[in-house]
């Protein structure tokens, strides 16, 4: 793989890993790896998601659902009117709230269907730790609501509001929530850190982890020696905050990962673990600190879980290509572009098979939501009543 450097990018991502072996170096030497993620994303002006890097997109680093196809924002609609309309009935503001809105594409596209609809939302708020991706989504937000000439207000927010009342998204957001990497060595599980010698970021074990911290699969299962996987309490406790805060309505992500029977097969060895630079795939973390992208799969039982303990009424778990389908994203195809129009629908075409092909996006993706007090705005219905989540449940 070769890819070239500017001056600036090459300083930057030194100045990054000085800084990171110098805390290193401040610990014994020794770094959990979710401290490391921490900062290769998130270290003010340093990291990935705060220095300021075009990252999402054809010039970026790697293209989400959104950007792909409005489609698949127009589909995900088919999910949300119902609940909208609940609140509506009930009297309440009728409001969407995004985690991690990367450029704006979901909630532009998101807007311009439900006003195609003839449905006037009344807020969307998001929730954006990247200050240049909250300036890019801004710009083009704005401009969207300008053009639809809609009442709609959208702000941006530093947090999710306490009792929320209506209908929260997050698309690729929960992969990127920092994990811990642990190792299977002589018969017992140990984490997995992160360690600075030579010049060099490199892995190291280090002490024992508490059985209860590891899920059952993990504690019962047959694993071969050097077996190498993650823990996830950072995404676990953000998903049990999410559930705490939302009063009533619904929650709906998209994301890539696994139910945990799969997530810990004794055959996936080396984890899930994966960065990301210039739509190329490295599978060393330790490559270009603070200019790569850097992910772990999901494992959605514990998400799930989370959910369920903060009092969900309902969890659902499926693929992104059987959601798709069940929300009507080919009768929405149909309805914005003639098929014998091969110019205009070629592409639309195109965008289709990647967001629904098991060979794209279609099975390694997951829909997964879950519903609160959904009684309360739907009276009688659950949550796999709402299109979209009408298949087989995976959990």
């Amino acid at each position: 793989m070769d890819i070239t450097l500017t001056s600036l990018e090459t300083e930057h991502s030194e100045l990054l890993k000085a800084k990171i072996a110098s805390q290193i170096a401040s610990q014994s030497g020794w770094m959990s790896f979710s401290r490391y993620m921490e900062m290769v994303l998130y270290e003010p002006g340093m990291g990935y998601y705060s220095a300021g890097a075009h990252k999402l997109g054809s010039g970026g680093d790697f293209t989400t659902a959104p950007e792909l196809s409005p489609l698949f924002g127009a589909a995900i609609c088919t999910t949300l009117i119902p609940v909208l309309e609940g609140l509506k009935a009930q009297g309440l503001p009728t409001q969407i709230l995004e985690f991690g809105a990367g450029t704006g594409k979901l909630a532009t596209s998101i807007l311009d269907r439900l006003h195609d609809l003839g449905f006037n939302l009344d807020r969307y708020d998001i929730v954006e730790i990247s200050p240049d991706l909250a300036q890019r989504q801004q710009e083009r937000i704005n401009k969207t609501i300008a053009k639809l000439n809609v009442s709609t207000q959208c702000n941006w927010l530093n947090a999710l509001p306490k009792d929320f009342k209506g209908v929260i998204l997050a698309n690729e957001v929960i992969d990127a929530i920092p994990c811990d990497a642990i190792i299977y060595q002589n018969g017992f599980w140990y984490w997995y850190g992160v360690a600075f010698e030579n010049d060099k970021l490199i892995w190291k074990s280090g002490l024992p982890v508490g059985q209860d911290l590891l899920p059952e699969t993990l504690l019962s299962g047959n694993f071969s020696e050097g077996y190498i996987t993650e823990l996830h309490a950072p995404a676990q406790a953000w998903m049990s905050h999410v559930a705490k805060h939302l009063h009533s309505g619904l929650f709906l992500t998209f994301d890539y990962g696994f139910p945990e029977s799969e997530y810990y097969h004794s055959q996936r060895l080396e984890g899930t673990l994966m960065a990301h630079h210039r739509h190329h795939a490295i599978q060393d973390p330790f490559h270009l600190p603070g200019l790569c992208d850097l992910t772990t799969h999901v494992e959605w039982t514990q998400i799930a879980r989370s959910a369920l303990a903060e009092n969900a009424d309902d969890i659902f778990l499926t693929n992104q290509a059987a959601y798709l389908l069940d929300a009507g994203i080919g009768d929405i195809a149909l309805e914005i572009a003639d098929p014998n129009n091969s110019e205009i629908f070629l592409p639309i075409s195109n965008s289709l098979q990647k967001l629904l092909s098991e060979a794209e996006m279609g099975e390694l993706f997951k829909a997964f939501a879950f519903s609160k007090n959904l009684n309360q705005l739907l009276p009688g219905q659950t949550l796999e009543d709402l299109p979209g989540l009408r298949g087989r449940n995976r959990l």
